[in-house]
């Protein structure tokens, strides 16, 4: 007589459980394979390698209803559960849009401050199922592509880039219209510190039409771009897309616009928000229904605020584009990061982008 503990009595009680627990399709989807749902985008990390000592490209599989005409250039949301709570950051798409099995791969530079990144770079294993958001982004190319562009890029923000140089190379490749001419200023600390060092030397090398400029700044400072000509004599001719920190983005759009370009001739894309003097003045946040208030600084999100006394709000990219952050102002006043703007009570606000500028509540 079978016992409690034996593999056949297990069968039945497992049976008799899911024919009196009522459960929805997407239940029994995801029974059979974590990646078919119906209710979220979900992806599979299938391999992380290193790029640099703190840089390392994650390539996931992604299930069910993940599109794979998205843009080079574009971003995706990636979600990750990490000691019981899910993280949310976008990072940059750099693989090439269908192509490698429907397979995509961001590649991610770990910091100090980034507690997903760092967990991206150095600990995520494969195998583990992650969250996806569609891809978005206006970071993009045209189709068809300019005949000869300028590309301004710094560290991680050769990341989209890649994507677009990768993209090129298989549009040639497959006989399609492809950009002939391109002049890429990459600036890094070292030789060490590039990513994807050797794919843009090899690309330097071999792609007739392809110029590579790599400033090292340990030894050669940051770049000029007063010197500009030096390099590229026609750079004023070239369609541009730039990525990197804020200060170099901010000295190209005053050099651009000291040209008298027009605004479509630049195309730029930010990591990071700029939180020097465009902050709130801080204050005490109060979250109207949770009952909770936080006194925060005037360099702290909104949506920061909220995580520090445990209050989980919709948040998607968390660099004010995606607009899944934002929520009703109830009363107060607070200041957006980037422009400055400061918005009052009925205003719809980013949370992931706006301090508090004094006391403010918002009911959550």
């Amino acid at each position: 007589m079978p016992t409690a503990t034996t593999p056949k009595v297990n069968l039945v009680r497992g049976l008799l459980a899911r024919a009196t627990t009522p459960l929805l399709p997407d239940d029994y989807l995801k029974l059979l394979n974590p990646l078919w749902t119906a209710r979220e985008l979900r992806g599979e990390v299938i391999d992380v390698r290193k790029e640099t000592e703190d840089t390392a490209t994650v390539t996931i599989r992604p299930g069910w209803g993940f599109t794979a005409d998205y843009q080079p250039g574009q971003y995706v949301g990636i979600g990750l559960r990490i000691d019981g709570r899910w993280h949310w950051r976008s990072y940059s798409l750099t693989s090439v849009p269908k192509r490698d099995d429907k397979l995509i791969s961001i590649t991610v530079k770990a910091t100090p401050e980034g507690f997903l990144s760092s967990h991206l770079v150095n600990g995520v294993k494969t195998g583990t199922i992650v969250r996806l958001a569609a891809p978005k982004g206006d970071f993009a190319m045209p189709d068809p592509p300019p005949a000869k562009v300028l590309f301004v890029t710094a560290g991680s923000g050769i990341t989209p880039v890649m994507a677009m140089l990768r993209s090129i190379a298989a549009r040639s490749e497959n006989g399609r219209q492809a950009i002939t001419d391109i002049v890429h200023i990459h600036s890094a600390p070292s030789a060490d510190d590039v990513i994807f060092h050797d794919e843009l030397q090899e690309l330097h090398q071999s792609r007739e039409g392809y110029r590579l400029h790599l400033h090292l700044t340990d030894d050669a400072g940051h770049l000029d771009f007063d010197s500009l000509h030096e390099i590229a004599a026609d750079w004023q001719e070239r369609p541009t897309w730039a990525c990197g920190p804020p200060a170099m983005l901010d000295t190209i759009e005053k050099v651009w616009a000291e040209a008298g370009l027009p605004e479509n001739r630049l195309h730029m894309e930010r990591f990071v928000i700029d939180r020097t003097d465009k902050g709130g003045e801080g204050g005490t946040v109060t979250f109207a229904l949770s009952d909770k208030t936080v006194e925060v600084d005037g360099a702290t999100s909104l949506l920061e605020a909220g995580e520090k006394v445990g209050i989980q709000m919709p948040f998607g990219c968390r660099m004010g584009i995606c607009q899944t952050c934002v929520l009703p102002l109830e009363s107060g006043h607070v200041r957006d990061f980037r422009s400055g703007t400061e918005h009052g009570a009925g205003d719809r606000i980013q949370t992931c982008v706006s301090a508090a500028s004094g006391d403010c509540t918002i009911n959550v």
